[in-house]
Protein backbone atom coordinates (compact mmCIF):
# COMPACT_ATOMS: atom_id res chain seq x y z
CA UNK A 1 0.00 0.00 0.00
CA UNK A 2 1.13 3.65 -0.70
CA UNK A 3 1.25 5.98 2.61
CA UNK A 4 2.07 9.20 2.14
CA UNK A 5 4.49 11.52 4.02
CA UNK A 6 5.54 15.20 4.21
CA UNK A 7 5.91 17.26 6.65
CA UNK A 8 7.11 21.10 8.14
CA UNK A 9 5.60 23.65 5.31
CA UNK A 10 2.92 22.72 2.56
CA UNK A 11 4.99 20.69 0.52
CA UNK A 12 5.08 18.02 -2.16
CA UNK A 13 7.61 14.89 -1.89
CA UNK A 14 9.03 13.42 -4.78
CA UNK A 15 7.52 9.79 -5.56
CA UNK A 16 4.51 7.67 -5.05
CA UNK A 17 4.51 8.27 -1.11
CA UNK A 18 4.46 11.63 -1.14
CA UNK A 19 1.76 13.90 -0.19
CA UNK A 20 0.98 17.43 1.16
CA UNK A 21 0.85 18.22 4.81
CA UNK A 22 -0.92 16.73 7.61
CA UNK A 23 -2.89 18.91 9.62
CA UNK A 24 -3.27 17.67 13.45
CA UNK A 25 -6.41 16.39 14.61
CA UNK A 26 -8.29 17.28 17.98
CA UNK A 27 -7.92 14.66 20.56
CA UNK A 28 -11.74 14.18 20.38
CA UNK A 29 -11.44 13.57 16.54
CA UNK A 30 -8.90 11.20 17.27
CA UNK A 31 -10.95 9.40 19.85
CA UNK A 32 -14.28 9.37 17.56
CA UNK A 33 -12.14 7.71 14.88
CA UNK A 34 -10.50 4.55 17.25
CA UNK A 35 -6.90 5.63 17.95
CA UNK A 36 -5.08 3.83 20.32
CA UNK A 37 -5.38 4.45 24.04
CA UNK A 38 -2.52 6.93 24.43
CA UNK A 39 -3.10 9.07 20.65
CA UNK A 40 -6.47 10.03 21.78
CA UNK A 41 -6.12 11.63 25.14
CA UNK A 42 -2.62 12.86 24.78
CA UNK A 43 0.52 10.87 26.19
CA UNK A 44 4.07 12.31 27.36
CA UNK A 45 4.97 12.37 30.54
CA UNK A 46 2.55 15.20 32.08
CA UNK A 47 -0.80 14.31 33.69
CA UNK A 48 -2.79 13.41 30.84
CA UNK A 49 -0.46 10.37 29.93
CA UNK A 50 -0.12 9.31 34.08
CA UNK A 51 -3.89 9.33 34.08
CA UNK A 52 -4.03 7.57 31.03
CA UNK A 53 -2.16 5.52 31.93
CA UNK A 54 -3.39 4.72 35.60
CA UNK A 55 -6.98 3.94 33.59
CA UNK A 56 -5.80 1.30 31.31
CA UNK A 57 -3.90 -0.42 34.62
CA UNK A 58 -6.57 -0.32 36.59
CA UNK A 59 -9.10 -1.86 34.08
CA UNK A 60 -6.40 -4.34 33.17
CA UNK A 61 -6.58 -5.34 36.65
CA UNK A 62 -10.38 -5.55 36.88
CA UNK A 63 -10.06 -7.57 33.65
CA UNK A 64 -8.29 -10.04 35.44
CA UNK A 65 -5.03 -9.50 33.04
CA UNK A 66 -2.69 -12.08 33.96
CA UNK A 67 0.24 -9.82 33.78
CA UNK A 68 -1.92 -6.84 35.83
CA UNK A 69 -1.71 -9.68 38.68
CA UNK A 70 0.53 -10.03 41.91
CA UNK A 71 4.19 -9.75 41.55
CA UNK A 72 4.28 -9.00 37.86
CA UNK A 73 2.05 -5.72 38.30
CA UNK A 74 4.57 -3.23 39.43
CA UNK A 75 6.45 -4.37 36.40
CA UNK A 76 3.28 -4.14 33.43
CA UNK A 77 2.68 -0.54 35.66
CA UNK A 78 6.57 0.25 35.03
CA UNK A 79 6.60 -0.27 31.34
CA UNK A 80 2.62 1.31 30.61
CA UNK A 81 4.58 4.63 31.89
CA UNK A 82 7.60 4.17 29.68
CA UNK A 83 4.92 3.47 26.80
CA UNK A 84 3.04 6.61 27.12
CA UNK A 85 5.91 8.70 28.01
CA UNK A 86 7.32 8.22 24.50
CA UNK A 87 3.30 9.27 23.13
CA UNK A 88 3.00 12.38 21.92
CA UNK A 89 2.00 15.18 24.64
CA UNK A 90 -0.62 16.50 22.31
CA UNK A 91 -2.64 13.95 20.05
CA UNK A 92 -1.47 14.39 16.82
CA UNK A 93 -2.50 11.82 14.04
CA UNK A 94 0.48 11.62 11.50
CA UNK A 95 0.46 9.80 7.69
CA UNK A 96 3.03 7.51 8.08
CA UNK A 97 6.16 8.60 5.93
CA UNK A 98 7.42 6.01 4.46
CA UNK A 99 11.19 7.31 3.44
CA UNK A 100 11.97 9.13 7.24
CA UNK A 101 10.49 6.35 9.55
CA UNK A 102 13.17 4.82 11.36
CA UNK A 103 10.57 1.54 11.61
CA UNK A 104 7.54 0.39 10.38
CA UNK A 105 5.34 -0.78 12.89
CA UNK A 106 1.52 -1.53 12.74
CA UNK A 107 -1.32 -3.74 14.06
CA UNK A 108 -4.26 -5.03 11.86
CA UNK A 109 -7.94 -5.34 13.73
CA UNK A 110 -10.49 -7.61 11.44
CA UNK A 111 -13.27 -5.54 10.97
CA UNK A 112 -17.34 -6.89 11.59
CA UNK A 113 -19.47 -3.44 10.45
CA UNK A 114 -22.24 -5.00 12.86
CA UNK A 115 -20.38 -4.80 15.55
CA UNK A 116 -17.78 -2.22 15.09
CA UNK A 117 -19.18 0.44 17.39
CA UNK A 118 -18.44 -1.79 19.94
CA UNK A 119 -15.40 -3.06 18.99
CA UNK A 120 -13.66 -0.01 18.09
CA UNK A 121 -13.03 1.30 21.58
CA UNK A 122 -9.64 3.30 22.04
CA UNK A 123 -10.10 2.84 25.75
CA UNK A 124 -10.14 -1.12 25.72
CA UNK A 125 -6.58 -1.90 27.52
CA UNK A 126 -5.60 -5.09 25.57
CA UNK A 127 -4.75 -2.86 22.55
CA UNK A 128 -2.37 -0.51 24.54
CA UNK A 129 -0.56 -3.81 25.46
CA UNK A 130 -0.81 -4.63 21.55
CA UNK A 131 0.60 -1.47 20.79
CA UNK A 132 3.12 -1.63 23.27
CA UNK A 133 4.00 -5.25 22.07
CA UNK A 134 4.89 -3.74 18.52
CA UNK A 135 6.75 -0.96 19.77
CA UNK A 136 9.46 -3.30 22.15
CA UNK A 137 10.06 -5.90 19.01
CA UNK A 138 10.52 -2.79 16.20
CA UNK A 139 13.48 -2.23 18.63
CA UNK A 140 15.50 -5.10 17.38
CA UNK A 141 16.42 -4.36 13.32
CA UNK A 142 15.98 -8.00 12.53
CA UNK A 143 12.18 -7.63 13.32
CA UNK A 144 10.91 -4.73 11.45
CA UNK A 145 8.99 -3.94 10.35
CA UNK A 146 7.27 -5.11 13.27
CA UNK A 147 2.89 -6.03 13.43
CA UNK A 148 0.59 -7.48 15.22
CA UNK A 149 -2.94 -9.30 14.14
CA UNK A 150 -5.79 -8.87 16.57
CA UNK A 151 -9.14 -10.94 16.06
CA UNK A 152 -12.16 -8.32 16.61
CA UNK A 153 -14.76 -10.38 15.53
CA UNK A 154 -16.01 -11.63 11.91
CA UNK A 155 -19.75 -12.15 10.61
CA UNK A 156 -19.60 -10.61 7.78
CA UNK A 157 -17.06 -10.54 4.84
CA UNK A 158 -16.97 -9.29 1.59
CA UNK A 159 -16.78 -12.15 -0.98
CA UNK A 160 -13.60 -10.65 -3.27
CA UNK A 161 -10.14 -11.72 -2.21
CA UNK A 162 -7.78 -9.07 -0.65
CA UNK A 163 -8.36 -7.06 2.50
CA UNK A 164 -10.04 -3.46 2.49
CA UNK A 165 -9.02 -0.67 4.91
CA UNK A 166 -12.15 0.80 6.73
CA UNK A 167 -10.14 3.01 8.99
CA UNK A 168 -6.47 3.90 9.22
CA UNK A 169 -5.23 5.65 12.27
CA UNK A 170 -1.35 6.49 12.44
CA UNK A 171 0.50 8.17 15.91
CA UNK A 172 3.79 8.73 16.23
CA UNK A 173 5.88 9.07 19.03
CA UNK A 174 8.41 10.78 20.84
CA UNK A 175 11.48 8.68 20.18
CA UNK A 176 10.88 8.85 16.42
CA UNK A 177 8.51 5.88 15.26
CA UNK A 178 4.94 5.83 13.70
CA UNK A 179 2.71 3.33 15.48
CA UNK A 180 -0.09 2.37 12.57
CA UNK A 181 -3.64 0.56 13.65
CA UNK A 182 -5.32 -0.30 10.27
CA UNK A 183 -8.97 -1.96 10.45
CA UNK A 184 -9.87 -4.01 7.51
CA UNK A 185 -12.36 -6.64 6.46
CA UNK A 186 -12.18 -9.48 3.74
CA UNK A 187 -10.17 -12.35 5.16
CA UNK A 188 -12.37 -14.82 5.06
CA UNK A 189 -12.04 -16.91 8.48
CA UNK A 190 -11.50 -16.50 12.03
CA UNK A 191 -7.88 -17.13 11.79
CA UNK A 192 -5.15 -14.33 13.29
CA UNK A 193 -2.29 -16.84 12.66
CA UNK A 194 -3.26 -17.18 8.85
CA UNK A 195 -2.95 -13.41 8.55
CA UNK A 196 -0.01 -12.92 10.51
CA UNK A 197 1.57 -15.43 8.53
CA UNK A 198 0.05 -14.05 5.04
CA UNK A 199 1.25 -10.55 6.72
CA UNK A 200 4.52 -11.69 7.11
CA UNK A 201 5.01 -13.43 3.44
CA UNK A 202 3.69 -9.96 1.63
CA UNK A 203 6.10 -8.48 3.93
CA UNK A 204 9.36 -10.16 2.64
CA UNK A 205 8.21 -10.18 -1.11
CA UNK A 206 8.33 -6.22 -0.72
CA UNK A 207 11.19 -6.06 2.00
CA UNK A 208 12.87 -2.96 -0.03
CA UNK A 209 10.13 -1.04 -0.51
CA UNK A 210 9.73 -0.61 3.59
CA UNK A 211 11.79 2.14 5.51
CA UNK A 212 14.28 0.30 7.98
CA UNK A 213 14.98 -2.61 5.29
CA UNK A 214 18.48 -2.65 4.80
CA UNK A 215 18.33 -1.77 0.58
CA UNK A 216 21.97 -0.16 0.34
CA UNK A 217 24.55 -1.75 -2.31
CA UNK A 218 26.43 -3.16 0.97
CA UNK A 219 26.11 -6.84 1.83
CA UNK A 220 23.71 -7.18 -1.54
CA UNK A 221 23.12 -7.44 -5.15
CA UNK A 222 22.25 -4.75 -6.69
CA UNK A 223 18.53 -5.01 -8.19
CA UNK A 224 19.86 -3.94 -11.86
CA UNK A 225 21.03 -6.47 -14.53
CA UNK A 226 23.62 -5.83 -17.29
CA UNK A 227 21.58 -5.63 -19.81
CA UNK A 228 20.11 -2.84 -17.89
CA UNK A 229 23.35 -0.70 -17.80
CA UNK A 230 23.39 1.90 -20.82
CA UNK A 231 23.43 5.67 -21.69
CA UNK A 232 22.55 8.19 -24.11
CA UNK A 233 24.11 10.93 -23.08
CA UNK A 234 28.07 11.97 -22.32
CA UNK A 235 28.53 12.53 -19.20
CA UNK A 236 31.41 14.55 -19.49
CA UNK A 237 29.14 17.52 -21.13
CA UNK A 238 26.62 17.40 -17.91
CA UNK A 239 27.47 20.23 -14.90
CA UNK A 240 25.25 19.90 -12.05
CA UNK A 241 24.49 23.48 -10.49
CA UNK A 242 22.29 23.06 -7.45
CA UNK A 243 19.98 20.99 -5.82
CA UNK A 244 16.40 21.58 -5.71
CA UNK A 245 15.00 18.77 -4.10
CA UNK A 246 15.42 15.91 -2.27
CA UNK A 247 13.20 12.39 -2.44
CA UNK A 248 13.41 8.92 -0.75
CA UNK A 249 15.98 7.56 -3.47
CA UNK A 250 17.60 10.53 -4.98
CA UNK A 251 18.09 14.07 -5.88
CA UNK A 252 16.73 16.68 -8.26
CA UNK A 253 19.00 19.17 -9.56
CA UNK A 254 19.27 21.86 -11.94
CA UNK A 255 22.20 21.87 -14.07
CA UNK A 256 23.63 22.24 -17.84
CA UNK A 257 23.82 20.03 -20.75
CA UNK A 258 25.90 21.04 -23.70
CA UNK A 259 24.83 24.55 -22.80
CA UNK A 260 20.95 24.08 -22.19
CA UNK A 261 19.65 24.37 -19.02
CA UNK A 262 18.51 20.70 -17.76
CA UNK A 263 16.67 19.30 -14.56
CA UNK A 264 18.48 16.11 -13.31
CA UNK A 265 17.18 13.37 -11.71
CA UNK A 266 20.14 11.53 -9.54
CA UNK A 267 19.13 8.06 -8.05
CA UNK A 268 21.20 7.73 -5.18
CA UNK A 269 22.59 4.52 -5.11
CA UNK A 270 23.20 3.99 -1.38
CA UNK A 271 19.17 3.61 -0.97
CA UNK A 272 19.10 1.81 -4.20
CA UNK A 273 16.42 -0.68 -4.00
CA UNK A 274 14.12 -3.19 -6.21
CA UNK A 275 10.89 -0.66 -6.56
CA UNK A 276 12.95 2.35 -7.12
CA UNK A 277 15.28 0.94 -9.78
CA UNK A 278 11.85 -0.36 -11.74
CA UNK A 279 10.58 3.56 -11.20
CA UNK A 280 13.33 4.72 -12.26
CA UNK A 281 13.63 2.21 -15.22
CA UNK A 282 10.07 3.06 -16.09
CA UNK A 283 10.10 6.67 -16.15
CA UNK A 284 13.31 6.27 -18.39
CA UNK A 285 11.28 3.79 -21.05
CA UNK A 286 8.51 6.04 -21.05
CA UNK A 287 10.18 9.36 -21.63
CA UNK A 288 11.83 7.87 -24.71
CA UNK A 289 8.28 6.82 -26.20
CA UNK A 290 6.40 10.25 -25.97
CA UNK A 291 6.78 13.47 -27.58
CA UNK A 292 4.26 16.25 -27.22
CA UNK A 293 4.38 20.06 -25.82
CA UNK A 294 2.51 19.16 -22.88
CA UNK A 295 4.84 16.45 -21.68
CA UNK A 296 8.16 17.31 -20.25
CA UNK A 297 10.48 16.85 -23.21
CA UNK A 298 13.35 14.12 -22.64
CA UNK A 299 17.17 14.73 -23.20
CA UNK A 300 18.61 11.53 -21.80
CA UNK A 301 19.61 8.91 -19.47
CA UNK A 302 22.37 7.04 -18.06
CA UNK A 303 22.11 3.69 -15.85
CA UNK A 304 25.80 2.89 -15.46
CA UNK A 305 27.04 2.54 -12.23
CA UNK A 306 28.15 4.57 -10.04
CA UNK A 307 25.85 7.41 -12.46
CA UNK A 308 21.88 7.51 -12.66
CA UNK A 309 20.52 10.42 -14.20
CA UNK A 310 18.07 11.09 -15.84
CA UNK A 311 17.59 14.10 -17.92
CA UNK A 312 14.85 16.79 -18.97
CA UNK A 313 14.17 20.13 -20.31
CA UNK A 314 14.43 22.73 -17.32
CA UNK A 315 11.12 24.06 -16.68
CA UNK A 316 11.79 26.97 -15.03
CA UNK A 317 8.68 27.91 -12.96
CA UNK A 318 8.85 24.38 -11.21
CA UNK A 319 5.64 22.46 -10.05
CA UNK A 320 1.63 23.58 -10.15
CA UNK A 321 1.26 22.46 -6.34
CA UNK A 322 4.30 24.75 -5.16
CA UNK A 323 3.05 27.58 -7.41
CA UNK A 324 -0.88 27.48 -6.21
CA UNK A 325 0.14 26.61 -2.45
CA UNK A 326 3.49 27.83 -1.41
CA UNK A 327 3.16 30.72 -3.68
CA UNK A 328 -0.42 31.43 -2.96
CA UNK A 329 -1.55 32.33 -6.81
CA UNK A 330 -5.19 32.79 -7.33
CA UNK A 331 -6.33 31.77 -10.77
CA UNK A 332 -8.72 33.95 -13.19
CA UNK A 333 -10.89 31.70 -15.37
CA UNK A 334 -9.04 32.58 -18.66
CA UNK A 335 -5.70 30.97 -16.66
CA UNK A 336 -7.87 28.01 -15.07
CA UNK A 337 -8.96 27.02 -18.82
CA UNK A 338 -5.16 27.40 -20.34
CA UNK A 339 -3.78 25.51 -17.41
CA UNK A 340 -6.35 22.44 -18.00
CA UNK A 341 -6.75 22.08 -21.53
CA UNK A 342 -2.80 22.06 -21.40
CA UNK A 343 -2.35 18.73 -18.92
CA UNK A 344 -5.58 17.72 -20.89
CA UNK A 345 -3.45 17.71 -24.20
CA UNK A 346 -0.43 16.31 -22.62
CA UNK A 347 -2.76 13.46 -20.93
CA UNK A 348 -5.05 12.71 -23.89
CA UNK A 349 -1.94 12.11 -25.95
CA UNK A 350 -0.65 9.69 -23.11
CA UNK A 351 -4.35 7.73 -23.26
CA UNK A 352 -4.07 8.11 -26.96
CA UNK A 353 -0.47 5.81 -26.66
CA UNK A 354 -2.06 3.18 -24.04
CA UNK A 355 -0.01 4.87 -21.42
CA UNK A 356 -1.74 5.23 -17.98
CA UNK A 357 0.00 7.77 -15.43
CA UNK A 358 -1.52 6.58 -12.41
CA UNK A 359 0.14 9.31 -10.42
CA UNK A 360 -1.58 12.40 -11.69
CA UNK A 361 -1.51 15.67 -9.50
CA UNK A 362 -0.11 19.15 -9.00
CA UNK A 363 3.26 18.24 -7.65
CA UNK A 364 3.86 16.40 -10.82
CA UNK A 365 2.85 18.63 -13.11
CA UNK A 366 5.37 21.85 -14.27
CA UNK A 367 5.55 25.02 -15.31
CA UNK A 368 7.82 26.24 -17.53
CA UNK A 369 8.05 29.70 -19.75
CA UNK A 370 4.99 31.62 -20.78
CA UNK A 371 2.64 29.46 -18.24
CA UNK A 372 2.83 26.15 -20.43
CA UNK A 373 2.03 23.15 -18.30
CA UNK A 374 3.77 19.92 -18.73
CA UNK A 375 3.00 16.33 -17.74
CA UNK A 376 6.01 14.95 -15.55
CA UNK A 377 6.97 12.52 -13.33
CA UNK A 378 6.25 8.81 -14.73
CA UNK A 379 8.08 6.17 -12.48
CA UNK A 380 4.56 4.81 -12.02
CA UNK A 381 3.04 5.16 -15.50
CA UNK A 382 2.03 1.67 -17.23
CA UNK A 383 0.92 0.82 -20.88
CA UNK A 384 -2.70 -0.44 -20.40
CA UNK A 385 -2.28 -3.34 -22.67
CA UNK A 386 0.01 -4.62 -20.00
CA UNK A 387 -0.86 -8.22 -19.02
CA UNK A 388 -1.78 -8.81 -15.35
CA UNK A 389 -3.82 -6.86 -12.82
CA UNK A 390 -3.23 -3.05 -11.63
CA UNK A 391 -1.63 -2.97 -9.01
CA UNK A 392 -3.72 -1.66 -5.88
CA UNK A 393 -3.21 1.76 -4.29
CA UNK A 394 -0.62 3.28 -6.68
CA UNK A 395 -0.91 7.02 -6.82
CA UNK A 396 -0.89 9.52 -3.96
CA UNK A 397 -4.15 9.05 -1.88
CA UNK A 398 -5.70 12.68 -1.82
CA UNK A 399 -5.66 12.22 -6.28
CA UNK A 400 -6.61 8.88 -6.12
CA UNK A 401 -9.43 7.47 -7.75
CA UNK A 402 -11.58 5.45 -5.42
CA UNK A 403 -11.43 2.29 -7.44
CA UNK A 404 -7.66 1.85 -7.34
CA UNK A 405 -8.22 2.91 -3.41
CA UNK A 406 -10.67 -0.34 -3.30
CA UNK A 407 -8.48 -2.54 -5.03
CA UNK A 408 -10.66 -2.91 -8.23
CA UNK A 409 -9.75 -3.01 -11.58
CA UNK A 410 -9.25 -0.13 -13.22
CA UNK A 411 -8.16 1.51 -16.26
CA UNK A 412 -7.31 5.50 -17.84
CA UNK A 413 -10.25 6.93 -16.28
CA UNK A 414 -8.43 6.25 -12.51
CA UNK A 415 -5.99 9.42 -14.05
CA UNK A 416 -9.60 11.30 -15.28
CA UNK A 417 -10.57 11.16 -11.82
CA UNK A 418 -6.98 12.30 -10.45
CA UNK A 419 -7.50 15.56 -13.06
CA UNK A 420 -11.02 16.28 -11.25
CA UNK A 421 -8.96 16.88 -8.21
CA UNK A 422 -6.24 19.17 -9.35
CA UNK A 423 -9.12 20.96 -11.52
CA UNK A 424 -10.44 21.77 -8.35
CA UNK A 425 -7.14 22.80 -6.87
CA UNK A 426 -7.09 25.22 -9.58
CA UNK A 427 -10.26 26.48 -8.80
CA UNK A 428 -9.38 27.31 -5.51
CA UNK A 429 -5.83 27.73 -5.05
CA UNK A 430 -6.05 24.89 -1.88
CA UNK A 431 -4.85 21.58 -1.18
CA UNK A 432 -7.69 18.80 -0.85
CA UNK A 433 -8.59 17.51 2.31
CA UNK A 434 -6.69 19.02 3.61
CA UNK A 435 -8.10 18.61 7.36
CA UNK A 436 -7.51 15.40 7.35
CA UNK A 437 -4.69 12.91 6.66
CA UNK A 438 -4.08 11.24 3.88
CA UNK A 439 -5.49 8.13 4.89
CA UNK A 440 -8.65 9.58 6.08
CA UNK A 441 -9.21 10.78 2.94
CA UNK A 442 -8.72 7.57 1.29
CA UNK A 443 -11.50 6.26 3.24
CA UNK A 444 -13.90 9.07 3.48
CA UNK A 445 -13.20 8.95 -0.51
CA UNK A 446 -14.29 5.47 -1.01
CA UNK A 447 -17.01 6.16 0.84
CA UNK A 448 -18.31 8.91 -1.63
CA UNK A 449 -16.08 11.92 -0.45
CA UNK A 450 -15.38 14.25 -2.29
CA UNK A 451 -13.81 18.52 -1.56
CA UNK A 452 -16.49 20.69 -1.32
CA UNK A 453 -17.12 22.86 -4.25
CA UNK A 454 -16.11 26.11 -4.80
CA UNK A 455 -18.17 29.26 -4.43
CA UNK A 456 -18.44 31.49 -7.27
CA UNK A 457 -16.64 28.72 -9.48
CA UNK A 458 -17.48 29.03 -13.38
CA UNK A 459 -20.87 26.83 -13.07
CA UNK A 460 -19.51 24.58 -16.39
CA UNK A 461 -15.93 23.84 -14.82
CA UNK A 462 -18.08 22.63 -11.96
CA UNK A 463 -20.38 20.39 -13.63
CA UNK A 464 -17.45 19.29 -15.51
CA UNK A 465 -15.19 18.81 -11.77
CA UNK A 466 -18.08 16.64 -10.66
CA UNK A 467 -18.52 14.55 -13.87
CA UNK A 468 -14.55 13.72 -13.78
CA UNK A 469 -14.64 12.61 -10.61
CA UNK A 470 -17.92 10.39 -10.76
CA UNK A 471 -17.52 7.12 -8.32
CA UNK A 472 -18.15 5.21 -11.51
CA UNK A 473 -15.58 5.42 -14.32
CA UNK A 474 -17.73 5.05 -16.57
CA UNK A 475 -19.71 7.71 -16.55
CA UNK A 476 -16.40 10.04 -16.45
CA UNK A 477 -15.75 11.78 -20.17
CA UNK A 478 -11.89 10.96 -21.90
CA UNK A 479 -9.83 13.61 -21.83
CA UNK A 480 -10.78 13.73 -25.83
CA UNK A 481 -14.18 14.85 -24.51
CA UNK A 482 -12.53 17.21 -21.41
CA UNK A 483 -10.70 19.07 -24.33
CA UNK A 484 -13.89 19.60 -26.34
CA UNK A 485 -15.89 21.02 -23.45
CA UNK A 486 -12.93 23.43 -22.30
CA UNK A 487 -12.66 24.86 -25.52
CA UNK A 488 -15.98 25.82 -25.61
CA UNK A 489 -16.01 27.27 -22.65
CA UNK A 490 -13.02 29.43 -23.49
CA UNK A 491 -14.41 30.21 -26.78
CA UNK A 492 -17.54 31.50 -24.65
CA UNK A 493 -15.20 33.32 -22.22
CA UNK A 494 -12.77 34.96 -24.84
CA UNK A 495 -16.56 36.19 -26.29
CA UNK A 496 -17.81 37.77 -23.42
CA UNK A 497 -14.44 39.49 -22.66
CA UNK A 498 -14.47 40.92 -26.12
CA UNK A 499 -18.28 42.05 -25.99
CA UNK A 500 -17.67 43.58 -22.54
CA UNK A 501 -14.44 45.35 -24.13
CA UNK A 502 -16.24 46.52 -26.24
CA UNK A 503 -19.28 47.79 -24.62
CA UNK A 504 -16.34 50.07 -22.02
CA UNK A 505 -14.95 51.34 -25.16
CA UNK A 506 -18.24 52.39 -26.87
CA UNK A 507 -19.26 54.10 -23.35
CA UNK A 508 -15.92 56.29 -23.24
CA UNK A 509 -16.21 57.34 -26.76
CA UNK A 510 -19.74 58.69 -25.73
CA UNK A 511 -18.29 60.20 -22.82
CA UNK A 512 -15.81 61.85 -25.32
CA UNK A 513 -18.39 63.43 -27.30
Amino acid sequence: MAVEGGGGGAEEGVGESSSPPRAPLSAPAAAASGGSGGGSRGGGGGAGGRDICREVFERLVADGHVEAAGASAPELRAQLEAHFARLPTSPVVWSLDWTNSEARIFSLELWDEEVAKLDVNVDKAEEVLVHQKVLAEAKDPDKRPAFAVRFVRLSSLLSDIGLNIREAHVFSTADGYSLDVFVVDGWPIEDTDGLHTALEASILRNEGSWSGSDSSTSGKSLPFLAQDCESDIDTRLLKIVKKVASGSCGDMFLGTYGGEEVAVKVLNPENLNQNAWNEFKQEIYVLREVDHPNIVRFIGSCTKPPQFYIITECMSRGNLFDFLHNEHNALDVPTILKFALDICRGMSYLHQKGIIHRDLKSANLLLGKDHVVKVADFGLARSQDEGGAMTAETGTYRWMAPEVINHQPYDNKADVYSFAIVLWELMTSKIPYTTMSPLQAAVGVRQGLRPEPPENAHPKLLILTQRCWEALPSNRPSFADIITELEGIQAQAQLLLQGTLGESSQKQKDGDH
